[in-house]
């Protein structure tokens, strides 16, 4: 599939065949599990018109990140995508421009410190769908504090790349693979000195290599997934 650019691509783009999901909660809410143990859930990339990106810190903890969220079991992924977007950043569909939706899931899986054997069935980690959103008002019109448990108590701009080298380790391949996917869109609006194709190459043949690394071992879940 094409990266998404209009709203027919990003329709076939977002259409994304779910396969099994099995039914379960997190934190009292309606969520699905595939089964290989991943949670269908969409990201967020909101961009300035300069190229500077959306980067927000989560409450009472030092890390940093794009807006993200699991998809509700009756819920597509633009509309998780606009929810999470006014739960998380106070915007609503108006006051952004979808400009691309990345083609099909990208994975990452939960540090073993974060994966809740106890419930069932066992979510090892996230498979996403990245939209880039561009934003269309000042952002004065931020808000992180529209809901009774905000998601991040502080935000700033930054380049286009940063995040691929600044976010937690177990979540970089999935940003760097996100960016890149979605930088040629990013660089029609903000253009080539603001989001450096040779950045982004950089990164992924960093990725690259980095496949030549031993295999994961692990143990092997009910379903084929494998928990670290």
């Amino acid at each position: 599939w094409p990266v998404a650019g209009n709203n027919r691509c990003i329709r076939l783009c977002i259409a994304v065949a779910c396969g099994s999901l099995i039914g379960s909660e997190i934190f009292g809410v309606p969520a699905v599990i595939d089964p290989d143990g991943y949670r269908p859930n969409v990201g967020i990339i909101l961009m300035r018109a300069d190229g500077m990106v959306f980067w927000a810190r989560r409450i009472s903890r030092d890390g940093w990140q794009f807006p993200q969220g699991g998809m509700n079991t009756d819920e597509t992924p633009i509309e998780a995508m606009y929810r999470e977007l006014e739960e998380e950043t106070g915007l609503l569909s108006h006051h952004v421009e979808v400009l691309g939706a990345t083609p099909g899931w990208l994975r990452y899986r939960l540090p073993r410190r974060s994966i809740r054997s106890a419930t069932k069935p066992v979510c090892i980690g996230q498979k996403q769908v990245w939209f880039l959103l561009k934003l269309n008002v000042e952002d004065s019109a931020v808000r992180l504090d529209g809901t009774d448990s905000p998601e991040f108590d502080t935000f700033r701009w930054v380049d286009f790349w940063y995040p691929g080298e600044n976010v937690v380790n177990f979540k970089r391949e999935v940003y760097i693979k996100a960016l890149h996917l979605l930088s040629p869109k990013a660089r029609s609006l903000a253009g080539e000195d603001r989001i450096p194709s040779q950045v982004g190459d950089d990164l992924m043949r960093k990725l690259r290599q980095n496949d030549n690394r031993p295999p994961f071992k692990g143990r092997t879940l009910k379903g084929g997934a494998v928990l670290g």
